[in-house]
């Protein structure tokens, strides 16, 4: 769907609730920022954990929803194509190579848009998620590197239309791009371009400082972090030194609560709806993975194309398995000793799931946690709320009560 040449559809604009108020979503809500704009009068519409609507909205965003009888689509949603692919020349103090602020950057001095919705983070704490529309190239870089905590990304929209701005792109998660589609045609612009960000097990601040104090060496240092396609947690620290943590090391026992409800809830971990994600899942390590779903997200890929080296995308190895044995070590908050964690994540790393399967493999773990998540916790919820695809993946594994 675009927006070319159509003006605002006339909406309601309802008091934003309060902060600290209680959410529609209650213990649920994302935090996506929705709730902070008069735009809260769609919020129980619109919310990714009030009513699920992926596949109505990816109808909308893409033209078409996904095939559930096409393995790639169950996975990894409506697409055009995907592929592995990182900058020749890498943004210094960038995540990984630089590739969404590039394509931000270059989005904005081309003049495609007037201002690029990002997060920066607070002066004060270098996680502490800060929204922004950017309209520089300063301000985009100023935002580079994840924030793995709930971020209000949406708080943003009233500026967006007191500013006038009428070409817009917006860097987000699967929840805040829910909402997102949801409010799109209040939102008076001409052109809208999404670029999306795979996400799973975000935190409150409080929480991740939980998880850096049980699993990094010094937590106080930590720069930035990612679960990597190695079955290993990378830490930057701030000297540039780098720290890998086994999967199979982390102290599941003490973790097990740390991740925030709408995580343990979500079933769009490959952020279904934005027209462009770029993610590490589904590449060789060190490599980005770039699905383009849209018209418009090969028109946000073609901006950057003669930065990148890419090579297609590849599948190796059997996920099922170590699934399958993963689901009950995680119930039931097992955790190995280190020299145990650090031998059995050599071998996976050598003769387990890789690109597309090791993407597979983190899908159908999350899935079938957060199954038993919702069951568990919100059973009235349950059959709305999970959708059709997850149903499907979900389905292929034996699961405890």
């Amino acid at each position: 769907m675009t927006l070319a040449n159509s003006a605002a559809a006339p909406h309601h604009k309802a008091r934003a609730l309060k902060p600290g108020s209680r959410r529609p979503a209650k213990e649920l809500c994302s935090e996506c920022g929705l709730c902070d704009t008069y735009y809260v009068h769609y919020v129980k519409d619109a919310c990714a954990f009030l009513n699920q609507q992926v596949a109505t909205l990816e109808e909308e965003a893409h033209g078409r929803s996904r095939n559930l009888e096409s393995e790639d689509d169950l996975y990894f949603g409506v697409h055009q194509s995907m592929t592995a692919a990182r900058k020749t020349e890498p943004i210094a103090g960038a995540q990984w190579t630089g590739i969404v602020s590039s394509i931000a950057i270059a989005m904005l001095e081309s003049g495609k848009v007037e201002g690029v919705v990002c997060v920066q983070n607070t002066d004060e704490d270098r996680f502490t998620p800060k929204p922004v529309i950017a309209r520089n190239r300063e301000e985009i870089l100023a935002a580079r590197v994840n924030k793995p905590t709930l971020s209000p990304n949406l708080s943003v929209l009233e500026l967006v239309e007191q500013s006038g701005l009428k070409k817009l792109l917006v860097i987000g998660v699967g929840c805040q791009i829910q909402a997102l589609r949801a409010v799109e045609k209040q939102l008076g612009l001409e052109k809208l371009y999404v670029l999306g960000t795979p996400c799973v097990d975000n935190v409150t601040r409080e929480g991740l400082q939980h998880f850096l104090n049980t699993t990094s060496r010094s937590p106080d240092t930590v720069v930035h972090y990612e679960f990597m396609q190695d079955f290993r947690v990378h830490f930057k620290h701030s000297d540039g030194s780098e720290e890998q943590v086994p999967f199979f090391g982390l102290k599941t026992n003490q973790l097990k609560d740390v991740f925030a409800p709408s995580c343990m809830s979500c079933f769009d971990y490959v952020n279904s709806l934005a027209d462009l994600v770029v993610g590490y899942m589904g590449a060789p390590f060190g490599w980005q993975w770039l699905v383009v779903r849209n018209d418009r997200g090969q028109e946000l890929m073609d901006m950057v194309a003669d930065q990148l080296e890419t090579q297609p995308v590849m599948s190796s190895g059997d996920r099922k398995a170590a699934v399958q044995q993963s689901i009950p070590a995680y119930d039931k908050g097992v955790t190995l000793p280190m020299w145990a964690a650090k031998l059995m994540g050599v071998v996976i790393e050598r003769i387990g799931p890789k690109g597309l399967e090791y993407a597979r493999f983190s899908i159908d773990s999350h899935f079938t946690r957060n199954y038993l998540y919702v069951k568990r916790n919100h059973p009235e919820k349950l059959a709305d709320h999970v959708p059709p695809y997850a149903q499907r993946i979900v389905d292929r594994y034996t699961l405890p009560d």
